[in-house]
């Protein structure tokens, strides 16, 4: 089937109050995650949007001294292919799942 692509771009700015070192400066980046393109894919697409825009999608980790931006709490398939194990397709019970996230 078809599949939905969706990019994320994150900025290289400061971190905030609550991340693991406040006023550091941490390294963003571009994340891909993939969807079924039908009517469920569509729907999730929107929420997960919606939580992207509210700053639930990524969180910042130290990773070998430096602050990164890495993927949140909520799961996203980040291949099309590799089935669950690998955050991939197929994967029967996913859209379910996220949305119960969400």
């Amino acid at each position: 089937g078809t599949v939905l692509r969706l990019l994320f771009k994150t900025l290289s700015p400061c971190a905030k109050v609550g991340d693991p070192r406040p006023g550091q400066p941490y390294k963003g980046g571009e994340f891909c995650a993939f969807l079924p393109d039908n009517s469920e894919g569509q729907k999730t697409a929107m929420l997960l949007r919606k939580a992207f825009e509210r700053g639930l999608t990524f969180q910042i980790k130290s990773c070998d001294g430096e602050e990164r931006v890495t993927w949140g709490l909520i799961p996203h398939k980040t291949s099309w292919e590799g089935g669950r194990a690998r955050n991939g397709y197929p994967d029967a019970q996913y859209l379910r799942e996220v949305c119960t996230v969400l």
